[in-house]
């Protein structure tokens, strides 16, 4: 991978003990910093190598980690900096959960820089090919917050992976109109129910043009966007998101109107 920058290159302390060998994974976690990252490492690839540096800093003597807790970190710039690197258990997707998946970090945060662009995608994806080939990394690429309570990677970052994390560029693909497989559990009011299956119902309503926010949270606003949806598709009315009416929701006509 002729982006990729190498731990000696980006001036990486080493580790402070062995690392955990990893021979393969189901795929790779994506992640972002979680906090401010400046605007300004777009326009100064230097900034970036700093940040890594304080990155691994907080991470080894904040944290108290044996070293940087990602397996790559992604820039701007479409340079891939070697963290832990392959085949080497990463730190950052929560505990028990690290065997699983590499860890990639993408340089934008909650604050300051939110939004990655084309190159850091660009990036991130050659990272993803990257462990794949080398690392025995899996096909699956899922956002920090899949299976573990956080908000990372952000909204921008998650957006783009729950869209297929596609090349920037690339054609989308055609709606197929197979839905996701279903929760396993119906969404209904009351009481409130909370999830990330809450939140992919709630954006394919979105998708479609009804007024709902996708804040993950089944509650009265869901259930009447949920009614009303069961009647534009003459469904039985109930309010509650089970396998019939989650099915429809990604075979139904997308609207531009709202509703």
């Amino acid at each position: 991978m002729d982006n990729l920058i190498p731990r000696r290159a980006w001036g990486a302390r080493s580790p402070r003990g062995s690392y955990t060998t990893l021979s393969s994974t189901k795929g790779v976690k994506v992640h972002y910093t979680g906090g401010r990252v400046d605007p300004k490492i777009i326009d100064d690839h230097d900034k970036c190598v700093a940040m890594v540096k304080s990155i691994q800093k907080h991470h080894m003597d904040g944290n108290g980690w044996m070293d940087i807790g990602y397996s790559m970190v992604v820039c701007p710039h479409r340079k891939v900096f070697e963290g832990r690197g392959l085949k080497r258990v990463p730190a950052a997707n929560g505990a028990g959960l690290n065997s699983a998946h590499y860890a990639v970090l993408g340089l934008v945060g909650s604050s300051g820089l939110v939004k990655p662009n084309d190159d850091m995608l660009h990036g991130i994806l050659d990272a993803v090919a990257y462990l794949r080939a080398e690392g025995g990394a899996g096909r699956e690429i899922k956002g920090h917050r899949d299976g573990y309570p956080t908000a990372c990677p952000g909204e921008a970052l998650y957006t783009w992976v729950k869209s297929g994390a596609p090349r920037p560029g690339s054609k989308p693909p055609a709606n197929s109109g197979t839905a996701p497989k279903f929760p396993g559990r119906l969404l209904k009011y009351p009481p409130i129910m909370r999830g990330e299956d809450v939140r992919t119902w709630q954006r394919q309503m979105k998708k479609l043009g009804y007024t709902i926010d996708a804040d993950g949270a089944y509650g009265a606003a869901s259930e009447k966007v949920c009614r009303q949806f069961q009647r534009d598709q003459k469904l039985g009315v109930d309010g509650v998101v089970g396998p019939a009416t989650w099915k429809a929701a990604w075979n139904a006509k997308e609207s531009a109107s709202n509703r």
